[in-house]
This record gives structure tokens, C-alpha cells and sequence, in this order.
């Protein structure tokens, strides 16, 4: 594959260049190499938790070279999207932080427009479940930050909200609109963001689908890195094939 026409790069972020909020063994390296090569680069992360601003610092305190504006986030392409739907009320289902970068629309309890969910933590529960499947069953739709499956952290994978995000659809018989990787909404609006055509930009993360997948899917060349949630056994029996493995 060749690779000698990529204008600029977009990386995944846990698993690829950090685990466990610690920075990866030459991911500071390769990014301020780049910079100072001149290549472009676009942090496209699922991360839910926190806003462009908190997620730059704390990348920063941990050695990696990164700015607010170098971050597209799962967050970011939902704002986006309600912006462009003229959306004015939702049910924000966020963290705290994340609930800051969506001031501009009011939340609603009771009748709102959309509901918007990212990742809450321990607060999944029945009681959140039953009121999300009743908003559903009124026909609200839903917009899913993403709908992944499983994360690691602490040496272990964990469950991720792609479970609960199905098992409302499941029950209540409709489909969720996931804004963040692996959707080509997620990939499109990154390369607007960048300023680049899909054959000029790579993306670069542990992740078949969200990642390898979801790059391709729109014309992106991929890079699967070995490292975080990456395991042999799915590698094997991909139908995904990456562009290009590299071991970290």
C-alpha cells in the first residue's frame, strides 16, 4: 500500500496513544515528529467524558503535544449534527464536562427533541433504562456519541455503552443515530474539520471497526496498531482489513 501521498493523519486516542490515562511508549515522540514535519493531525476519539478543553490538558500534562482544536471528538460531530438540524431541545444524558460544550441547547425532562447520549458511568441503571425506553417509545430519537462495545482500562475490558444504546433499540423497536466512529457522519465531518480529501489522510487505532472499518468504509487508508484493546483473535477473523499493521 502506498502511503507516500498522506497529507495528514488522524490517530485514536485510548488504546493507541494512551491506556489508562498514562501515555503510550513513543506516542509523544511520533506526534511532535509529525508537527514538525508539517503533517496535520486530528485526535478522532469516542471519549465522552470530557470536553475538547479538559481532554488538551490533560493530554498535556501527560506529555502529549496536543491542542483543543487538534481534537475531534465524538462530542464535537454531535454538535455539529444538532446545529444542522436546528435541534433547540434535548435530554443531555452526559457527563458533567461534556454537558459544558452543549450550553447552547436547553435540556428537557419531559418533551424534548432528541435525546443525546454519551457516557455516564455508574449511573446506568434500571430506572435510566426505563426512562430512555419510554422517551423511545414516544418517538424521540436518539443520537449515541457512540456505540462501542467494550474499552480497557486497568488491564481489563469493560463494558461500554453500545450495550445500553441496543438494548433500547431492541425494546422499543427503533434505530439509534450514532454520530461518533464508526459512522461515515463521524469520518465525513473529521476530514471537513481538516480540510482534506479521504485519499490525502490516514487513520491510525487499535479498534477494527471504529477505527479500521470505519476509515475504509469512507476512503480513508488505516493503520492498526497492536496495542490497547487490539487482541489476535479478532485480527484473525476480521472481514476488515487494515492497510498497513504496525506493532505500537
Amino acid at each position: 500500500m502506498d502511503f507516500h501521498n498522506i497529507k495528514a493523519l488522524l490517530f485514536d486516542l485510548d488504546g493507541t496513544l494512551t491506556v489508562d490515562d498514562r501515555c503510550l511508549p513513543g506516542a509523544a515522540e511520533t506526534l511532535a515528529l509529525l508537527k514538525e514535519r508539517g503533517y496535520p493531525i486530528r485526535i478522532c476519539t469516542n471519549t465522552t467524558t470530557k470536553s475538547k478543553d479538559s481532554l488538551s490538558r490533560q493530554l498535556q500534562e501527560i506529555g502529549l503535544p496536543i491542542e483543543p482544536n487538534e481534537i475531534f471528538s465524538a462530542p464535537a460531530a454531535a454538535l455539529g449534527y444538532l446545529r444542522q438540524c436546528k435541534i433547540h431541545t434535548c435530554f443531555k444524558l452526559l457527563s458533567d464536562d461534556v454537558k459544558s460544550d452543549f450550553e447552547e441547547f436547553s435540556h428537557s425532562d419531559t418533551k424534548p427533541e432528541c435525546m443525546i447520549i454519551g457516557d455516564v458511568g455508574e449511573l446506568w441503571d434500571y430506572t435510566l433504562m426505563s426512562k430512555l425506553f419510554a422517551f423511545a417509545m414516544d418517538g424521540v430519537p436518539i443520537i449515541a456519541l457512540h456505540k462501542g462495545r467494550y474499552w480497557l482500562t486497568g488491564g481489563q475490558l469493560k463494558l461500554d455503552i453500545g450495550a445500553f444504546i441496543t438494548g433500547i433499540e431492541y425494546a422499543a423497536g427503533i434505530e439509534a443515530l450514532v454520530i461518533g466512529k464508526p459512522s461515515p457522519e463521524f469520518y465525513r465531518m473529521a476530514l471537513e474539520n481538516i480540510g482534506l480529501p479521504p485519499s490525502d489522510t490516514c487513520m491510525i487505532g487499535d479498534d477494527l471497526i471504529n477505527d479500521v472499518q470505519g476509515a475504509q468504509n469512507c476512503g480513508i487508508k488505516s493503520i492498526l496498531v497492536q496495542t490497547g484493546k487490539y487482541r489476535p483473535s479478532d485480527q484473525a477473523v476480521a472481514e476488515t482489513k487494515p492497510d498497513l499493521v504496525l506493532g505500537s
